[in-house]
């Protein structure tokens, strides 16, 4: 089973690393991690999305809440919340093939933000599902690069 675990920790060197050492400490891999600075710049949000038994993790929950530098851990297993990712893709686009491409990426309200004149670089966000039905649908295009961001996650309001 996959955990989101939002962790609002203090924005400092080596918080990351004691974060991360805590997870591969207890065996369970990070699928994804994302960290950023908050509306606070002494405070950074981690969100990590692992797989894992739900009572070993709910340990490691306990431990990382444990750590000096931990602020509040919120687990978004239950709790209704706005999840995305990002991802930046660059495909071979050959002018003939602009406006077919055009299409797909207007479905998925993506954004073209670099284009050359063989290539294109688009930007799509979204849920994780989302983001991997654009790649499959670029794939006969030809993918040069990709990357994403980890799994951002945010409790919706009341």
């Amino acid at each position: 089973m996959r955990h989101i675990i939002s962790a609002t920790v203090q924005n400092k060197p080596g918080v990351l690393a004691r974060v991360a050492g805590l997870f591969s400490a207890r065996g369970f891999n990070i699928e994804s991690l994302a960290v950023g600075e908050t509306e606070d710049p002494t405070r950074s949000r981690m969100t990590v999305v692992v797989g894992g038994d739900e009572a070993i993790l709910e340990q490691v929950r306990k431990q990382l809440a444990k750590l000096i530098d931990t602020i509040k851990v919120q687990d978004f297993q239950t709790t209704p919340c706005v999840k995305r990712d990002l991802m930046l893709i660059k495909i071979k686009c050959p002018p003939q093939k602009r406006a077919e491409t055009m299409e797909i990426i207007n479905v998925f309200r993506g954004r073209v933000v670099d284009l050359g004149e063989k290539t294109m670089m688009i930007e799509v966000a979204g849920e994780e599902d989302k983001i991997d039905a654009f790649v499959n649908l670029m794939r006969p295009y030809g993918i040069l690069e990709m990357v994403r961001t980890g799994r951002i996650a945010m409790a919706r309001g009341e």
